[in-house]
């Protein structure tokens, strides 16, 4: 049975992370990209009383400053709806949240139009909603160090770029060892835009 299947038949949470935990890599990615809107919508709402997601969830401990790790994305549009978002551990402080936060871009073939929508990705301060934000409020500064590759700073409030991120937070849940379920609020009112990431091991 696909993970498709699972989440249609409302199986438990339990029953999902388990497959998805007996897939390799590649697999998994295959497996969430298949999910459509519907059900990035109900596996959302089936991860409201699950484990709180960390931020070693996303970049695990052992990963030293600026080395990138990888989440691969599924989103609820009905185009360009593959993606990556990429992480790092910073080496600054962010002024507020000080060591708790990570750094990050989007990575689709629309950056050339949109901009790279980097954000700040820190804990959550409604965990109702989820444990971390992916806050694009907020974006490294232009001047810091970065992973070898990832484009340069960009704020999201002009352009097209304020159109796609301009005044949006993602909040993550936890659905497996490797995949997040995320939702998207913009002007701190929830939309009905989801995604599904898995890390890549």
């Amino acid at each position: 049975m696909s993970l498709a299947d699972l989440i249609h038949r409302d199986a438990p949470l339990e029953a999902i992370a388990q497959h998805l935990d007996g897939l390799d890599h590649a697999a998994r990615v295959q497996a969430i990209r298949a999910v459509n809107g519907k059900g990035q919508r109900q596996l959302w709402a089936a991860t409201e009383a699950a484990g709180a997601v960390g931020l070693a969830d996303l970049v695990p401990l052992d990963q030293p400053p600026l080395q990138p790790v990888r989440h691969l994305g599924k989103n609820s549009l009905p185009l360009f709806s593959h993606f990556e978002k990429r992480f790092c551990r910073p080496t600054l402080r962010h002024p507020t949240l000080g060591a708790q936060s990570l750094w990050g871009y989007n990575h689709q073939p629309n950056a050339w139009l949109t901009g790279p929508g980097y954000f700040i990705c820190g804990p959550s301060p409604d965990p109702e909603r989820g444990a971390v934000v992916i806050d694009y409020h907020h974006t490294p500064p232009p001047e810091a160090a970065r992973p070898a590759g990832w484009p340069s700073v960009r704020g999201n409030a002009r352009g097209l770029g304020r159109l796609v991120y301009g005044f949006m937070q993602d909040y993550l849940r936890t659905v497996s060892r490797h995949v997040t379920v995320g939702r998207a609020w913009r002007h701190g009112e929830a939309t009905d835009n989801y995604f599904l990431l898995s890390r890549e091991p």
